[in-house]
């Protein structure tokens, strides 16, 4: 009997690596592109044959991330595998209480808004003589 769990165990597993080697393998890659404008960046993500709902963004401990969750069944459960297109810390420049995400035509959007006080932050000092 013990032989058989681990065998099925075994057979799940080797069903798990597989989907997501075809998953891996069947999709397109992400694209991503980045664009700056006077109030902030701008990045746009498309993933083929990924939707809206699947679609992510969170901020946490100042470090965006977006990824999309893809369904994977393993022994009758539905499981949501995270596949990160991007994750990065938040730059200073960038007002992260500010960041908003919108779906246009098929396309993520995430409107990354300068901080309006990190302007004043850069300067050139000259160097006196004594």
């Amino acid at each position: 009997m013990k032989k058989k769990r681990m065998n099925k165990k075994f057979k799940d597993l080797l069903t798990s690596i597989d989907v997501l080697n075809t998953i891996n393998g069947g999709v397109s890659e992400p694209y991503m592109s980045f664009t700056k404008n006077a109030d902030g960046h701008e990045m746009r993500v498309r993933v083929p044959g990924v939707g809206k709902e699947s679609m992510q963004v969170e901020i946490n401990n100042h470090e965006l991330s977006v990824y999309y969750l893809l369904p994977l069944e393993v022994s009758g459960q539905l499981l949501q595998m995270p596949q990160v297109v991007y994750k990065q810390m938040i730059p200073y420049y960038i007002e992260a209480g500010g960041i908003k995400a919108v779906y246009d035509h098929n396309e993520l959007v995430v409107k990354l808004p300068f901080n309006e006080e990190s302007n004043d932050n850069h300067r050139k000092i000259e160097i006196d003589e004594v």
